[in-house]
């Protein structure tokens, strides 16, 4: 597939659950944050990997929210899909959920990360554009536009 061809927002996304163990919690009881910042790094390079059916590179965690902790014995539940892409960049949100049983689902962190696919020689190459199927991902669309606008500009302020 070359750049000029479309993929769908679900032909990429991933959902994937953690459950919390000893190891993954601080000396307070909470999972440690570069745990979950591990987690969603691979995820939404999996995602981004989807999309473009190259490997990928992290090139900018954009945001990264916490919300809320996650205990021992909750489970951990990631989401990742493609918001945005660029000429060789793919913009990936993942939303991050805890469960216990019996208890709702609720959200722990949100991020945005730039993932970069690149070629045999380590080099960024173009990638997929994305085809906009509802009005929430036209919304994620629209969001990441004006955040890579941002990027770009705190780029040129050396920011």
């Amino acid at each position: 597939m070359d750049a000029t061809q479309k993929r769908r927002v679900a032909d990429s996304e991933i959902e994937n659950v953690f459950p919390l163990i000893y190891k993954h919690m601080n000396s307070h009881g909470r999972l440690f944050g570069g745990v979950l910042m591990q987690w969603i790094d691979q995820l939404a390079g999996m995602v981004a990997y989807r999309h473009a059916h190259q490997r990928v590179i992290t090139a900018v965690v954009d945001s990264l929210a916490f919300k809320g902790p996650a205990f021992i014995d909750e489970v951990v539940v990631m989401h990742g899909c493609v918001t945005y892409v660029g000429r060789t960049s793919i913009e990936v949100k993942v939303d991050t959920f805890v469960e216990t049983i019996g208890v709702e689902r609720r959200q722990i962190n949100e991020a945005y990360l730039v993932m970069v696919a690149i070629d045999e020689k380590g080099e960024p190459c173009p990638v997929p554009g994305l085809e906009l199927e509802t009005e929430e991902q036209k919304h994620e669309w629209a969001m990441g536009e004006k955040r890579n606008a941002l990027r770009k500009q705190r780029r040129l302020e050396q920011y």
